[in-house]
C-alpha cells in the first residue's frame, strides 16, 4: 500500500496553520529532495509511517499531477482553507469540473476520488470539530483535475479568523491523520447529482448509512454541463472516478436519468440506500427481483442468507396482531425475514415475507408463533389448530344491554369499558351484557 500524500500550500495560511499543526502531532523524519523545485514540492519534506508531507508555492488548484511529487500515493489530501459566507466551517469535496473550468482543471473533466476517504474524513471532523464549528460536505467544484491519484480537498473555513483559528486548524490535521491506511475503511459508493452548492442529502447519508459518497454535480454544476445527452462522458467519468454504479438524484431530472441508465448505471432513492444499508447488492437484487422493490414496498429485515425464500403471510392474523401492537409485529417479522412486503406507506406488514431458503418453514412458524403471543395481549385464550390461531374471550354485546333497558351513550362506554351501571335503580354488570366470542384466523 502507497502513503497518504498531505500538499502543503505556502500560498494559503490556512494551510500553513494545518501543516504546522500536522507536523506538530506526530513525529516526522525531515528528508531532502534535491532533484524537484522547492516551489514543485521538492526541498525539505516529511514522512512518518504511512504518511508524507511536502510543500509548494503554489494554490492547490493551480497544481498539476502533484501525486508525481510523493512515493506512489494511494490518496492526496490537499490542506486548504475554504472560502465563503457560512461561518466557522470544516467541509471536504472532491474536485473537477462538470462544465467548462473556471477555476483551475481542464473542462468536463473529474479527478479521481475517493469516497471511503471523504466519508472518513466526514466522521473525522465531526469527532474533532471544535465549538461553534459546523461539519459539510461540498459538491465538486474547481481544479485540479489531473492530481495523478485519488484526492479530496480537507478544509478550514469560512474566512481571516477561522483561517488563523488554531483551534480550527488543529481539527483539521488531526482529521487527516485519521486517512491513514483509508482503504481498510470500505463502504458501498453512489455518485449524486442535484442539489445545492452545499449538499444536505448527500450529508445524511454519508452520516446516517454505511454509503459513501463520491463526486456530486449539483445543481449548477449540472447548469454548466448542459445536455446530459450531449456530455455522456462526463456523467460516465463521475461514476468511473468514483468506482461507483449507483446514482441518487436530489430532484426530478428524468433526461439526466434516461442517459445514467443507458449507461449501465442505476439511479436509486434515499430509500433504497438506507434499506440496502450494507447487504451485498445480489442479495438486494434477489429481493427485488423476487419479492418486489424497494420503492413499491419492500423492507429489509435482520437475516442476511443470500439464498431466500417467498412465504405467504397470514395476513387476517397479521392485521388483528398489528391492532394489539404494530411495533412488535414489526420487530417479529424483520427478525425472521430477510425481507418483506408493506402496505400504508411502509406502515404496515404485508402478505409476503422473504425468509432464508434452508429455513422457510421454521421462520414462517417462528412469524405465526410471535403473532399468536401478541394476541394474548388482548384475548382470555389463544390457541393453535390445524390451518388456525383461534382466540377466545368475552365482548360487550349492545344487544344485551339494550334488552337490559341500558340507553346509549356513557353508560354503554362504561359496561364495555367493564364497569358496572345504575339503570331506574337497578345495577347492571358487565358480565350480564357480554358473550363469549370465538375468532379463527387462518393459518
Amino acid at each position: 500500500m502507497g502513503d497518504l500524500a498531505i500538499v502543503e500550500s505556502r500560498a494559503d495560511r490556512a494551510s500553513v496553520h494545518v501543516c504546522d499543526h500536522l507536523r506538530d502531532l506526530v513525529s516526522w523524519e525531515a528528508r531532502t529532495d534535491d532533484a524537484r523545485a522547492d516551489a514543485d514540492g521538492g526541498g525539505t519534506y516529511y514522512r512518518t509511517e504511512g504518511i508524507e508531507l511536502r510543500s509548494f508555492a503554489d494554490l492547490h488548484l493551480e497544481l498539476e499531477r502533484p501525486a508525481e511529487a510523493f512515493d506512489d500515493p494511494d490518496l492526496l489530501v490537499f490542506a486548504s482553507r475554504h472560502s465563503g459566507e457560512t461561518g466557522p466551517l470544516l467541509t471536504g469535496h472532491f474536485t473537477g469540473n462538470f462544465g467548462p473550468a473556471e477555476y483551475g482543471g481542464d473542462d468536463y473533466d473529474l479527478a479521481d476520488a475517493s469516497p471511503n476517504a471523504l466519508a472518513r474524513l466526514f466522521e473525522a471532523f465531526d469527532r474533532h470539530a471544535p465549538d461553534g464549528y459546523d461539519v459539510g460536505l461540498e459538491c465538486t467544484h474547481h481544479g485540479p483535475t489531473d492530481v495523478g491519484c485519488p484526492s479530496l480537498f480537507a478544509e478550514l473555513g469560512s474566512g481571516d479568523e477561522q483561517w488563523d483559528d488554531p483551534a480550527g486548524a488543529a481539527a483539521v490535521a488531526r482529521a487527516i491523520l485519521e486517512l491513514r491506511d483509508v482503504d481498510s475503511h470500505h463502504r458501498e459508493r453512489l455518485v449524486g447529482f442535484g442539489g445545492n452548492h452545499y449538499v444536505p442529502r448527500f450529508e445524511r447519508v454519508v452520516r446516517e448509512t454505511p454509503w459513501a459518497v463520491g463526486h456530486v454535480a449539483a445543481d449548477w454544476s449540472l447548469e454548466a454541463m448542459g445536455d446530459p445527452e450531449t456530455r455522456r462522458s462526463v456523467i460516465e467519468s463521475a461514476f468511473e472516478t468514483s468506482d461507483a454504479e449507483i446514482a441518487l438524484l436530489d430532484g426530478d431530472r428524468p433526461r439526466l436519468e434516461g442517459v445514467i441508465e443507458e449507461l449501465g448505471y442505476r439511479v436509486v432513492s434515499e430509500t433504497w440506500v438506507r434499506e440496502v444499508g450494507d447487504r451485498s447488492r445480489s442479495l438486494a437484487d434477489a429481493v427485488e427481483a423476487d419479492l418486489g422493490t424497494v420503492d413499491d414496498g419492500v423492507r429489509f429485515g435482520d437475516r442476511r442468507e443470500e439464498s431466500i425464500a417467498l412465504v405467504d403471510l397470514p395476513t387476517e392474523l397479521v392485521d388483528a396482531a398489528e391492532s394489539v401492537d404494530p411495533d412488535r409485529v414489526r420487530s417479529l417479522v424483520e427478525r425472521e425475514s430477510v425481507a418483506f412486503a408493506t402496505e400504508n406507506g411502509g406502515s404496515r406488514v404485508g402478505a409476503r415475507a422473504a425468509v432464508p431458503a434452508a429455513a422457510a418453514r421454521a421462520a414462517r412458524e417462528a412469524i405465526v408463533d410471535g403473532l399468536a403471543a401478541v394476541l394474548e395481549r388482548k384475548y382470555e385464550t389463544v390457541t393453535r389448530e390445524d390451518g388456525a390461531v383461534v382466540v377466545d374471550d368475552l365482548a360487550f354485546d349492545p344487544k344485551l344491554a339494550r334488552e337490559a333497558g341500558v340507553p346509549e351513550g356513557p353508560k354503554f362506554g362504561a359496561l364495555a369499558e367493564g364497569e358496572s351501571v345504575t339503570v331506574d335503580g337497578e345495577t347492571i354488570t358487565p358480565r350480564s351484557v357480554f358473550t363469549r366470542r370465538t375468532r379463527r384466523f387462518p393459518i
